[in-house]
């Protein structure tokens, strides 16, 4: 008797499977029979772990917050000073888009869907929030350290989240973009640019 397959282990296939379709042919123009030719199961299959396919773009956003939110506790708890620690975000988030380039390419998808709010299942906007409270958490620490000028605060926190995302952007829509050689020219931008004693 062949051996049934474990749900968590299925559901987490055509979860993958929906990213890499998503990733390579655009949320919009995606069927959920192209999902389930990728994952290689039945239609019905994919039914039987999401409702639709908006489901499966709301669980693509769990995972990418997720991932997000672990890329920030590191960040938040790691040793360092305050800007140390952004520097490890920094690092991470562009980590995080080389190992899980798929994942990163749905970020327009999510976009599309966050405009119409935390009802769609895909609040992006939550995940900017997380984002720039902790960062600017991160230049308080470092101001209170005296590693970083003073007067830094939510707006450069804002300002951060936009270098780091416009990076992704442009990677997005041209992939011939070296993303993985960035790290430097943004921990250049977003860090060293505001320690104490750097440009006013």
């Amino acid at each position: 008797m062949a051996r049934r397959a474990d749900p968590a282990a299925r559901r987490d296939l055509i979860l993958k499977a929906a990213v890499r379709v998503f990733a390579r042919q655009g949320f919009a123009a995606t069927r959920v029979d192209d999902v389930a030719g990728e994952a290689g199961v039945a239609k019905g299959s994919v039914y039987l772990h999401f409702d639709s396919r908006d489901a499966l773009l709301t669980a693509a956003f769990e995972e990418y917050r997720a991932h997000s939110r672990a890329v920030i506790q590191q960040a938040r708890t790691g040793p360092g000073d305050g800007l140390e620690r952004l520097a490890r975000l920094v690092r991470s988030v562009l980590d995080m888009v080389v190992a899980e380039p798929e994942l990163a390419r749905i970020l327009i998808d999510l976009w599309a869907a966050g405009r119409q709010g935390a009802a769609s299942g895909v609040d992006i906007a939550a995940v900017y929030r997380e984002y720039r409270a902790v960062i600017a958490e991160l230049l308080a620490d470092a101001e209170a350290e005296g590693v970083c000028r003073a007067g830094v605060g939510a707006g450069h926190a804002a300002v951060a989240v936009g270098a780091i995302e416009g990076c992704l952007v442009q990677w997005i829509v041209d992939p011939t973009l070296p993303v993985a050689e960035l790290t430097a020219p943004l921990l250049d931008v977003c860090v060293a640019g505001l320690r104490r004693g750097g440009a006013e």
